[in-house]
């Protein structure tokens, strides 16, 4: 039977743990679930400006949530991703993305939302890998 061990790296860790209650990451066996990530810039703790950047600061968190975990972003199964604009923003975020995710792709599922946790926030990203052998 296999346990749950939980992951929370970096600068939002304590936060994340013990204000809203929850793991960034959950790795069980051999997979591992990231909590959606949205594009917070650490050193400010401020949402980012435009699409570019908040998609860029959601693919960052969850890489380095994948690698506590003993996972990578190559190990990536499924990405789910929120969008409050995907007409506006698709083609940016589209190109973001494929800096961080390379063939061969995962299953992708993207969403258009009338809004996220705050106003600010144009994405969210969450995904499920395998960890690494």
């Amino acid at each position: 039977m296999s346990k749950r061990q939980y992951f929370n790296p970096g600068a939002r860790a304590e936060r994340y743990h013990d204000e809203l209650h929850f793991a960034t990451a959950t790795r069980v066996g051999d997979l591992v679930w990231v909590s959606g990530q949205v594009g917070i810039d650490p050193a400010t703790s401020a949402p980012a400006e435009g699409i570019e950047a908040q998609a860029r600061f959601a693919f960052e968190g969850i890489k380095q949530a994948l690698e506590a975990a003993g996972s990578s972003m190559d190990n990536i199964i499924e990405l789910l991703t929120y969008h409050t604009d995907m007409a506006r923003d698709g083609e940016v975020f589209g190109k973001v993305k494929d800096e961080y995710i390379k063939a061969p792709y995962p299953c992708w599922t993207g969403i258009g939302v009338t809004h996220l946790a705050r106003p600010e926030f144009l994405c969210e990203v969450r995904v499920v890998a395998y960890a690494n052998d």
